[in-house]
């Protein structure tokens, strides 16, 4: 796949590699220090994301566009205008790694393209007037919450605390709003489809059979374990995280086990952790995909499938190669689908009681909506919650935005498909904001492709939480944000503001 010189020339490509020492504007600027090591130590062929050099003539300005363009038209015209940049931007870098016989992936939502390089094509790449950097993408465990049974004796409500405390169901029964007419999307370690508390609201269930395309991707593409290996062409899950998640936002399996904020959302998935591990490009390939859903053979993009909203329950630490060199790129991609209409929601993070603990991608992007975890008992925020401000890119910005039930939340696992189990963690939390946007948007279905005001209408009616901990002066706060979600106050305040909401002039 690489067209490796003779080993003879490699071990010389990598001498010269360690040999050099960087000058400021020097082409060898361009890559990640990481990976002029990595390149050093190993022979082996490097897992790379390249950013081609966007042309004048490519540039878009992605706000102005959303804003110009009436909501529900937004995926599509947004997608189209990515793609002609990202044309213009990769033709000739990608007409390069054809020639040189190097395998690829690239991306619309952000200017980028994954690669295998060895050392002697990284060089090559890197002194290209085209290539404006390459990072490296290394594949790093991450750290997930574990399932805990139900206790026995425990006592199993018709509905979860965390799904009353947030006021979701008094939504169904006052305005008949369940998540209907809603697309709600998760990247994650997969999904046991099959659960029953999650398998007719999946998008691709009509009720008889499945059909798995445009509401499934798989961004893994090698290893897997047997029953959820690479490249699966159906949802599985190999860790039960992202079957737990699903199950806080649409779980109801008809009975007893009313776990989900917005049973009748339908849903659509992505898998971007192989056993918890994950990559820069696995997730920006998510994100991609998001922006317009493909067949199962990666052809055919249509941005019209494109979810309301995402659930992203995961961190991307700088061991696992989101470091302050490349969080541009997964920014980009998080911008690129707000402007589409895409409200993306992200777990602040498990970092503790400490301050400035909201230290990972995507949690401290001003775009992403971001949660931390309180308990529905007490309401008092998780000692496991990260807080702000986000000192890790200097920019002191207050997170998380808002706070939600994060304390043993009971929901689907992928033991089996009648298996439930309790979990702690912002990944908890996480899914019943995503949850509650979607029972937004169906009771106020105008509201759909307005991200920015899905925010608005759920911080502002937060139940208020003051605090002067973490640089903090009341409300909102760098440990509850706004404070704790209620959806039903968001609800009430949207049908008040009607016809307000048509706030950027369409109808």
């Amino acid at each position: 796949m690489n067209n490796l010189r003779t080993e003879q020339a490699i071990v010389t490509t990598l001498l010269a590699l360690a040999s050099w020492t960087l000058a400021a504007g020097d082409w060898r600027d361009k890559v990640d220090p990481a990976l002029w090591s990595l390149a050093a130590k190993s022979t082996a062929p490097i897992d790379v994301l390249i950013t081609p050099t966007t042309p004048a003539k490519a540039a878009i300005d992605i706000v102005a566009l959303s804003e110009r363009t009436a909501p529900a038209e937004r995926p599509g015209v947004i997608h189209a205008a990515l793609k002609a940049s990202a044309d213009a931007s990769q033709r000739d870098v990608l007409a390069w790694l054809m020639r040189e016989g190097i395998a690829h992936r690239r991306f619309v939502v952000v200017n980028a393209v994954a690669a295998t390089l060895s050392a002697d094509k990284l060089a090559a790449l890197a002194k290209r007037a085209d290539t404006l950097r390459i990072d490296p993408d290394p594949r790093v465990a991450s750290r997930l919450p574990a399932t805990e049974p139900v206790p026995f004796g425990k006592a199993i409500t018709a509905i979860e605390p965390g799904v009353t405390y947030i006021n979701a169901d008094d939504v169904w029964t006052t305005y008949g709003a369940r998540g209907g007419g809603v697309v709600i999307a998760g990247q994650d370690t997969g999904y046991r489809w099959t659960h029953a508390a999650i398998k007719v609201k999946y998008l691709g269930w009509n009720g008889s059979t499945a059909d798995h395309n445009y509401t499934w991707h798989d961004a893994i593409h090698s290893g897997g374990i047997p029953g959820c290996m690479a490249e699966s062409v159906e949802p599985c899950d190999d860790n039960g995280h992202g079957t737990h998640t699903m199950g806080t936002m649409v779980g109801d399996d008809g009975g007893t086990n009313r776990v989900g904020v917005a049973p009748d959302a339908k849903w659509i998935a992505c898998r971007n952790m192989d056993q918890g591990n994950g990559t820069l490009t696995t997730y920006v390939e998510c994100f991609d995909w998001f922006l317009a859903p493909t067949d199962l053979s990666g052809q055919n993009p249509d941005p019209s499938k494109a979810p309301h909203v995402i659930n992203n329950s995961w961190g991307c630490p700088t061991s696992e190669g989101c470091t302050s060199g490349n969080w541009t790129t997964m920014r980009t991609a998080i911008q690129n689908l707000t402007a589409a209409g895409v409200l993306v929601v992200a777990s602040a993070g498990n970092g503790g009681n400490g301050c400035s603990t909201v230290s990972d991608p995507p949690a401290f992007f001003d775009e992403s909506f971001s949660v931390g975890a309180f308990r529905s008992d007490t309401g008092a925020l998780a000692t496991f919650s990260s807080r702000g401000p986000v000192t890790v890119d200097g920019s002191n910005r207050m997170k998380p935005d808002i706070a939600a039930p994060g304390v043993s939340v009971r929901s689907s696992t992928f033991g089996s498909d009648s298996s439930y189990g309790l979990k702690d963690g912002t990944s908890m939390a996480g899914p019943h904001v995503a949850g509650a946007a979607a029972l937004l948007m169906s009771a106020v279905p105008q509201l759909k492709r307005q991200p920015a005001l899905v925010r608005q209408f759920l911080t502002q009616s937060a139940t208020p939480v003051s605090s002067t901990s973490c640089s903090s002066a009341g409300v909102p706060n760098n440990l509850y944000g706004s404070g704790r979600l209620d959806v039903l106050a968001a609800v009430q305040a949207a049908l008040a503001a009607t016809p307000g909401i048509y706030l950027d002039g369409f109808e």
